[in-house]
């Protein structure tokens, strides 16, 4: 068990610091964005968003359901696609209430935009450390040392798909930074409760992973892809459903 837990803790490690990196272009830019270019990275968020939820979640999804056989394979994937999205809805509900109270339009689009991405951390944590444990019990380590390099790679242009709207949103670059750092920081934690519950987690990925995808879907249709219309948001959407969906089939 505890050569699990490490091999789990090291796997999510890595992909942990993927985010961070791809967090860091946040320093990459000098003085305060054009609007034009600001619309750019909306759209390049939400087409990153859009592709993960496709091809890092849902297909996944749909796979594991159909291999478990409890369920029609596309049940799992749809109800848990609609929970996500309902509790979106239902957290954006709240946060339009509380913007009586002092919170502001900008807080409510970040809550969402963080609480999506987070979302869509916690079933690849474990999705990493499940395949660490197995690979403890002699299964190989090839296998899941490959799951950790594509997740770690696709996390990279998440992290920055956090990054970039909150700094685009008025945050200061180090805040920015921080907030895209902290939405990866759930894969070593979720990673190594997946080896100690194994027994629930798998079973319980399909609907996670869908959970997550309804969650993030639902940002992107409310928030980013409004805020990016134009020409210049259309092609960031389609660059980063390129970036994202390349990285996805490329590294499986």
């Amino acid at each position: 068990m505890l050569q699990a837990v490490g091999l789990a803790a090291l796997g999510t490690g890595f992909t942990f610091l993927m985010t961070t990196l791809g967090a860091a272009v946040v320093f990459c830019f000098s003085g305060e964005p054009q609007p034009r270019f600001q619309r750019a990275m909306l759209g390049f968020a939400a087409g990153v968003m859009t592709a993960a939820s496709v091809w890092s979640l849902l297909l996944p999804a749909i796979e594991r359901a159909e291999a478990a056989g409890y369920f029609p394979g596309w049940l799992p994937p749809a109800a848990g696609m609609l929970a996500g999205t309902v509790f979106l809805a239902a957290l954006d509900a709240l946060a339009q209430r509380l913007m009586g109270r002092g919170l502001s339009p900008l807080r409510r689009r970040n809550v969402l935009l963080m609480t999506a991405i987070t979302l869509h951390n916690i079933p690849e944590g474990m999705a990493v450390g499940l395949a660490f444990a197995l690979a403890a019990s002699g299964e190989g380590t090839a296998g899941a040392a490959a799951l950790a390099l594509g997740i770690g790679m696709q996390n990279f242009p998440e992290g920055g798909a956090v990054a970039l709207p909150l700094c685009q949103q008025g945050h200061s670059r180090l805040s920015a930074f921080g907030g895209g750092m902290l939405s990866g920081a759930v894969e070593p934690l979720f990673g190594v409760l997946a080896v100690l519950t194994a027994a629930w987690a798998a079973p319980a990925m399909p609907w996670l992973l869908s959970f997550a995808a309804g969650a993030m879907l639902y940002v992107v249709v409310e928030e980013l892809v409004p805020q990016a219309h134009s020409r210049a948001g259309t092609c960031g959407f389609v660059g980063g459903f390129l970036v994202m969906m390349v990285l996805d089939v490329a590294l499986g």
